[in-house]
């Protein structure tokens, strides 16, 4: 079975008369791109030769003419879930996405759902959660959006695949 990619990047436009393009950051976690990285994209295996955080550009191994660049325009970069872990640090607190999605919603002994995805609106993510079939047939909304914030979720424990909540049946309740 193939790893799952991870989006991490967009590819803007040429800048410059020497390969460099515009970058587009999807992680928060930018310190995986440096010379020398190789990452996955619709234009095969792409490797980072220069990167400028300052300036927002990045070039590639073997695309270091303009003309050459061009090609590279909109192309969307990846990683899968072992590159993701080798190259990013936690710190203290911090889970990976991947390990949040598909943990169980509990509030105190209830099972509320199960997370589905992750989504994030403004500076805020939001863990869009599946409810649990028993609530959803007594007539609760079958999805809904808990804030992943400390006022809301107490615990994440990605090894029991279980986030800890408090006041989410609240929020249910009231989508």
């Amino acid at each position: 079975m193939p790893q799952e990619k991870f989006f991490i990047a967009q590819i803007g436009r040429t800048v410059g008369l020497w390969g460099d393009l515009k970058f587009h950051l999807h992680t928060d976690f930018p310190e995986q791109f440096k010379v020398g990285s190789t990452f996955q994209s619709n234009h095969g295996e792409l490797t980072v030769s220069d990167i400028n955080f300052k300036r927002g550009t990045i070039r590639f191994q073997g695309y270091e003419s303009i003309d050459a660049a061009k090609k590279l325009t909109n192309t969307k970069l990846y990683a899968d879930e072992a590159q993701t872990k080798a190259h990013c640090t936690l710190e203290k607190g911090e889970h990976f996405w991947f390990d949040v999605i598909g943990c169980r919603v509990r509030q105190n002994d209830e099972t509320l759902g199960v997370v589905e995805d992750i989504q994030r609106l403004a500076d805020v993510d939001y863990l869009s959660v599946k409810t649990d079939k028993a609530l959803a047939d007594a007539g609760l909304p079958k999805h809904f959006l808990i804030p992943y914030i400390e006022r809301y979720v107490t615990e994440t424990d990605t090894n029991e695949k279980i986030v800890y909540v408090k006041d989410a049946k609240d929020i249910l309740e009231a989508s």
